[in-house]
């Protein structure tokens, strides 16, 4: 069809129009997706909102669950806003990468993060904190421990030395040969509590009353394996230190197995209702609790105070350890699982 030369003009006006138009909506949609993002230092401040990110080693560990409780409760409290993520396994740092880049461009003003390789994930913090991002470490510390902005956390190597002492009390006077059900490596939370419970038992690595070493990833299932390796390797262990109470709970499945869980003292780390249970129970004889919803909560209230005072949490906060035990051993302060249950993972 012929166009004539008005016919053209008013066909350009039309789509100069049209193309205003679009422009105007394109702004106009993205000034509204702003209110909720974030300006150029991350705080996540156009509509008001401040935004916490916490990521966990995983969602299904019991502990990390009631941390992420802690979280939501303090977030609910300070009216802010929480995202959340973990990896999928304990040890899974690229997944916990990709939770920081996603985070940092959702426009968070702080994260808090229990790291799964201490050293594998600095450079990814690294690169938060230089968009102005606060990074705090909760439960177990980066390395360096200076590679994020704070630490809230119980001291683990402490934690560690108390069941270490519990256990050479109760042996008082007993040859032990111990089993140590540990972490993986390249943790520091588990490195720390191992090397505690070594301290606090007057030992090291290579005393010949250390007879196993098993790593268990902090799984139930994973912690029977290791046992049942142990007890191939050496029927005798008397003294099972394990990383945390979901290795402990399946070692003692597998002592029961072979009708040993009356005769051997098994140890461990985290306290939590579950595990303070067990110790009621008298599965595990003692174990040293720790408390995720304080580290949480005192995480979200640090992110605020930067957010809205420009004051960075730094250094290194003790959350605090109770030695929880129903058969209280000379010289090793502690409290029972009445009190234990009362407060398990506060």
């Amino acid at each position: 069809m012929r166009r004539t030369a008005r016919t053209t003009r008013k066909l350009r006006h039309a789509a100069a129009l049209a193309s205003a138009a679009l422009l105007l909506t394109a702004c106009g949609e993205g000034a509204k997706g702003s209110s909720d993002g974030s300006d150029s230092n991350g705080t996540g401040t156009n509509s008001g909102t401040i935004k916490v990110g916490l990521i966990t080693k995983t969602d299904t560990n019991p502990f990390f669950v009631k941390m992420k409780q802690g979280a939501e409760q303090a977030a609910k409290k300070e009216g802010v806003e929480l995202s959340t993520a973990a990896g999928k396994f304990d040890g899974d740092n690229e997944g916990q990468v990709t939770a920081i880049e996603n985070m940092v461009a959702a426009g968070v003003k702080g994260i808090l993060i229990t790291p799964n390789d201490s050293k594998a994930i600095v450079p990814a913090i690294e690169q938060a904190r230089a968009k102005g991002v606060l990074v705090i470490a909760l439960d177990s510390p980066t390395e360096p421990q200076d590679a994020t902005d704070a630490l809230f956390a119980t001291d683990n190597e402490k934690a560690g030395e108390l069941i270490g002492a519990y256990a050479k009390a109760r042996m008082a006077g007993q040859d032990a040969k111990i089993a140590m059900l540990d972490l993986a490596p390249g943790i520091a939370v588990g490195q720390l509590r191992h090397d505690g419970f070594l301290k606090g038992y007057g030992i090291d690595d290579k005393d010949p009353s250390v007879v196993c070493a098993q790593d268990t990833g902090g799984d139930q299932a994973k912690g029977q394996t290791a046992m049942e390796n142990c007890l191939q390797k050496a029927p005798g262990i008397n003294v099972v230190y394990t990383i945390n109470e979901p290795a402990a709970l399946g070692a003692y499945t597998a002592l029961k197995a072979k009708g040993r869980e009356k005769d051997v003292l098994i140890v461990s780390v985290d306290g939590g209702c579950t595990g303070t249970e067990a110790v009621k129970a008298g599965r595990i004889a003692a174990t040293s609790q720790q408390y995720p919803l304080v580290m949480a909560a005192k995480g979200v209230s640090a992110v605020v105070d930067y957010a809205k005072n420009d004051e960075k949490a730094s250094g290194y906060t003790d959350t605090g350890v109770t030695l929880i035990t129903d058969s209280p051993a000379d010289g090793v302060d502690a409290k029972d699982t009445a009190y234990g249950l009362e407060n398990c993972w506060g």
